[in-house]
């Protein structure tokens, strides 16, 4: 069917209405014509529309408030339908307020369900990878072997958590065996989900590896050094607050009394060794903030090195109160300080009065030389620091008091003796302390093996022939100690000149340095 035909279209702003008649009860024959009504248009009507909607909209609204202020509405107003609009606007924000509460319980629903994953996801490794144990020092080593360490500007390389390379989750430890290190765990956690039953602990804990011990002081210095050089590049402003101790993996409960001092004046406060006894066993625990070194100073810049000893040497003054050699006058007294550190029992001098015979008589030689000989089993840890930090010539046989070598001057010299065997069968660990004197920076003026002994009846089995020369006397050879003495002596005197001309002597009494 066709559709009827559309009228044109007219603009009714423009044009004005036809006019509009109604009848009347006079007759229909005479009709009267009425006069024409006034224009009318859209805009008016929908102005007068508004018009109307706002003082209805205002009426409740003040009604509401009116509502909302008195406990009974004024009777002169019809109170139905301001009761039904107020019902209508309260159940309208009454259904959004609901929708947004239940919108926000399913929000923390479901961010509970993730952290319960999370929680749950938490993996603890065993602190020994047994497929590295066999070679500790190549690449990753078995110690937290799914960790990837980071150095900074040629400092330690070390594990910090929480940081970005850990992605913001904290180190947890589980365990206390000190037998296996495989028994021993350590699991990532972000800090909203550790894992059940953790208990959190608070500041900053130092968890050290040790491929050694903490009792022979020369070990323990080993794993302790990188602690010091981190806490250096971090300007010193966060001293630890705990320690917890591994060895190859296994919980250790305590430390060398030297080495504790040490801490103490470094850190300013003696450690407080974690033993986990007050964690309910095979319970985590977790750390706020953790650092974990586990080569030692490998990898460090030699920069960094002389560095970290420096900022030792100058701690462990301050806290002994280390002062300079003065004269009646109050002038420093310019002296050459040679120290004979001697053993007893195992590479000890078979004749120790001959060798301090050698050394003396060199020492007379020399202008202002003095001598000193002292065996270190007697001396406290500050008497070692106040003696080794006067001495200019150390010699003293190989051994781990070689390692208070750090605490004199920079550019000190040091010598060193072995038994018989030694740079047959030790290997490279004979040249420790050489490496020690390079790090500090002293000098290092050789060492002199003992050619005489017994020979070893396992001359095929080197660890057979190490066992029987490791703590074997060492004997002299008055010729070469003279000479070599005297060198060294000489060298000292003119260095000194040197010093006292230039003003290069160290100043003891300067500010610790910290921080890069």
């Amino acid at each position: 069917m066709a559709r009827a035909s559309q009228p044109d279209q007219v603009d009714i702003r423009t044009t004005s209405l036809p006019p509009i008649y109604t009848r009347t009860n006079s007759s229909k024959s005479n009709p009267q014509p009425r006069p024409a009504a006034i224009p009318f248009s859209i805009c008016t009507a929908r102005l007068f529309v508004y018009v109307v909607t706002a003082c209805v909209l205002l009426l409740i609204l003040s009604q509401i408030s009116l509502l909302q202020s008195q406990p009974t509405p004024s009777p002169l107003w019809p109170l139905s339908l301001v009761h039904r609009w107020r019902k209508i606007i309260l159940n309208t924000t009454s259904d959004a307020a609901l929708h947004d509460t239940v919108a926000a319980a399913a929000t923390v629903d479901e961010l509970g369900t993730v952290v319960e994953r999370l929680r749950d996801a938490v993996t603890f490794l065993p602190l020994k990878d047994r497929r590295f144990a066999d070679r500790p020092t190549e690449g990753r080593t078995w110690f937290m072997s799914s960790l990837n360490e980071t150095s900074i500007g040629g400092g330690p390389k070390h594990l910090h958590f929480p940081s970005d390379s850990s992605k913001g989750r904290v180190l947890c430890l589980k365990g206390r065996d000190v037998h296996d290190g495989s028994w021993n765990y350590y699991a990532l956690a972000w800090p909203e989900a550790l894992p059940r039953d953790a208990t959190f602990m608070s500041g900053l804990t130092f968890v050290s590896y040790n491929h050694y011990d903490y009792d022979n002081i020369w070990h323990g210095l080993l794993p302790v050094f990188p602690f010091v050089a981190w806490y250096q590049g971090d300007g010193c402003r966060r001293p630890p607050t705990r320690w917890v101790l591994y060895h190859w993996g296994e919980l250790r409960l305590e430390m060398t009394p030297w080495l504790s001092k040490l801490i103490e004046a470094t850190f300013g406060k003696p450690p407080s060794i974690e033993m986990f006894d007050k964690i309910k066993e095979d319970s985590p625990v977790c750390f706020e903030n953790a650092v974990v070194t586990r080569h030692n100073e490998g990898g460090m810049s030699k920069e960094r090195t002389i560095e970290a000893y420096e900022l030792l040497r100058c701690s462990v003054r301050r806290y002994c109160n280390f002062s300079l050699e003065v004269d009646g006058d109050g002038n420093k007294v310019n002296r050459i300080h040679l120290t004979l550190l001697m053993r007893r029992g195992g590479r000890s001098f078979r004749n120790e009065s001959a060798v301090v015979g050698i050394f003396r008589r060199e020492c007379n030689k020399v202008e202002r030389c003095q001598l000193t000989v002292a065996h270190s089993d007697d001396l406290s840890f500050c008497d070692q620091v106040n003696l080794l930090s006067t001495t200019d010539v150390l010699a003293t046989p190989h051994g781990a008091q070689l390692t208070n070598l750090f605490m004199m001057d920079r550019n000190s010299s040091v010598m060193e003796f072995y038994p018989k065997g030694w740079l047959r069968y030790a290997g490279v660990g004979q040249y420790v302390y050489q490496w020690l004197s390079s790090w500090s920076g002293m000098r290092h003026q050789g060492a002199w093996w003992d050619p005489i002994s017994e020979e070893c009846p396992y001359p095929e089995d080197a660890a057979k022939c190490f066992e029987i020369y490791k703590n074997g006397q060492i004997g002299h050879n008055e010729t070469h100690f003279s000479e070599w003495a005297g060198n060294v002596l000489g060298e000292v005197k003119l260095r000194k000149i040197a010093e006292a001309v230039f003003g290069k002597k160290q100043d003891p009494t300067r500010p610790c340095a910290c921080g890069r």
